[in-house]
C-alpha cells in the first residue's frame, strides 16, 4: 500500500489532485438533489449529502458553487434529496450529465411526485427527504446548503446504489 502524507508540518493544504483521489476511495451513496419553485426546477447527482441532527431533522448537501443547481435552489429555498437504489445507475448518469439529454429533460426520465415543499420527489427511490433550507454557507468552491427535513418517503429498502473509485457499486 503506498502511502502519502495528508498532514505536514508546514501550514499547507494537500494537493487538491491527491485529496480527490482519496475521496474517490469513500465510497458513498448516490442521490438526485432536486428542487422546483420561482427559480425553476432543477437536479443533479451527487454523493456530498449527510445527516446533521435529529432535533430538528435535519441533512446538508454540498453544491459546487458554479453548479447550475445551486443558484436555483438557493432562489427556490427548498430541495430534496431522492436516494437511489440498485440499477438505477443510468438515472444517475442522466443527472450528473453524462448522458446527453437536455437538463428539464431529465426529469422525464423518470416517475416524479411533488413533496409537500413542492420539490420534485423520486418514485422508486429507497428514501426521499423533503426539505426547507435552513442555513447556507459558503466554502472555498463549494456551498453547503442545511435543510430541514419536512417529510419523508420511504421506498424499497432492497440494494442500495454506492459510488466508490468512480464507479458505481451496490450494497
Amino acid at each position: 500500500m503506498k502511502t502519502t502524507a495528508l498532514v505536514r508540518d508546514e501550514p499547507t493544504a494537500p494537493d487538491p489532485i491527491l485529496f480527490r483521489e482519496a475521496m474517490s476511495r469513500v465510497a458513498a451513496a448516490v442521490h438526485i438533489v432536486t428542487t422546483d419553485g420561482p427559480a425553476g426546477r432543477g437536479g443533479t447527482t451527487m454523493t456530498a449529502v449527510a445527516s446533521v441532527t435529529d432535533q430538528p431533522p435535519t441533512l446538508l448537501v454540498c453544491l459546487a458553487r458554479q453548479s447550475r443547481l445551486n443558484a436555483v435552489l438557493k432562489a427556490n429555498g427548498v430541495f430534496a434529496v431522492n436516494t437511489l437504489g440498485a440499477g438505477a445507475e443510468r438515472l444517475a448518469d442522466v443527472f450528473a450529465g453524462r448522458i446527453d439529454i437536455d437538463y428539464q429533460d431529465r426529469f422525464g426520465q423518470a416517475d416524479w411526485t411533488t413533496g409537500a415543499t413542492g420539490a420534485p420527489l423520486l418514485g422508486g427511490a429507497r428514501v426521499a427527504f423533503d426539505c426547507v433550507v435552513a442555513a447556507i454557507h459558503e466554502v472555498g468552491t463549494h456551498t453547503i446548503v442545511f435543510g430541514e427535513i419536512r417529510a419523508v418517503s420511504l421506498g424499497d429498502a432492497s440494494g442500495a446504489l454506492l459510488y466508490a473509485d468512480r464507479a458505481y457499486r451496490t450494497l
